[in-house]
């Protein structure tokens, strides 16, 4: 099934999607060591970080059919290694994007999580990566490092 009426191209989907994933991820760049421990609930910054690395791997393999690469998890612990994770899966999202032939990205795709088209599965990992940039901001300003 194929939802027509956009014609989009990998160019354009890779130009939306880095300016939404630098920006989440110069956020993550800027986060002291100690940061990573900041809690709010269950929930540390550390933990926002792999989630939206992971999401992003699961999202490409679901709905733009390139399956995930086997990867160490990152230390929760050290930020380079959690950097690096993001860096990783940011590439593996951006060669999925420039792979996928253009008309393919209104096709509607089924999953675990229920149908979507590739456009569809992209605008919300770059929603995913924005709601946790404000959930990080929000943990930084109201949260407590753990430990302290």
């Amino acid at each position: 099934m194929d939802k027509g009426g956009i014609d989009m191209t990998s160019e354009t989907v890779l130009s939306m999607w880095n300016a939404v994933r630098s920006r989440f991820l110069k956020k993550a760049k800027g986060l002291a060591q100690a940061d990573l421990n900041c809690q709010l609930g269950e929930t540390t910054v550390a933990d926002l970080l792999y989630h939206t690395g992971e999401a992003e791997y699961m999202f490409i393999e679901w709905y733009l059919g390139i399956k995930m690469p086997d990867f160490v998890k990152p230390s929760k612990t050290d930020k380079e290694a959690l950097i690096a994770f993001l860096e990783e899966a940011n590439a593996h999202v951006t060669d999925a994007i420039t792979s996928l032939p253009d008309e393919e990205w209104t096709k509607v795709k089924e999953s675990q999580m229920g149908s979507s088209t590739p456009l569809e599965a992209i605008g919300r990992l770059m929603y995913h990566a924005g709601i946790h940039a404000g959930q990080i901001t929000d943990m930084m300003k109201h949260g407590d490092i753990k430990g302290e």
